[in-house]
């Protein structure tokens, strides 16, 4: 798995500026490796959704210190890129996850919410 030094290197050889441009968006990209230390950390960000939101945390564009602008998804998409091969969509990663029993359990809770007749709300015991 490339590093987000090295991501930040090619940033930089196809756009020009400093390691120090990009790198901020290129850890954020990986910063799921803190969850787990293999690829599936991908599926949390390397995605266009992925890419959407580092636009949004980001901004959606990037002042290179050499004066030139760089849209935010240009950088974001290449990561994902260079990492994938594509830019998938957040169902394409979905429909490869094994849905597991406990991911579908839910538990009723109507029953603690709803009021009750005869019952006073929290509002009329007040």
């Amino acid at each position: 798995m490339a590093h987000p030094y090295q991501h930040s290197m090619s940033s930089v050889r196809k756009w020009g500026g400093t390691v120090e441009d990009y790198l901020n968006i290129h850890s954020w990209f990986d910063a799921s490796k803190q969850i787990t230390a293999d690829f599936r950390h991908r599926a949390l960000r390397h995605h266009a959704e992925g890419i959407f939101m580092a636009e949004t945390i980001f901004g959606p564009i990037v002042m290179l210190s050499s004066g030139r602008v760089i849209p935010t998804r240009w950088i974001g998409g290449r990561h994902v890129i260079e990492d994938l091969g594509f830019i998938p969509s957040f169902a394409d990663w979905v429909k490869a996850i094994r849905p597991e029993p406990w991911m579908g359990r839910t538990r009723r809770i109507e029953h603690e919410v709803e009021p009750s007749p005869g019952r006073p709300t929290t509002t009329e015991a007040a």
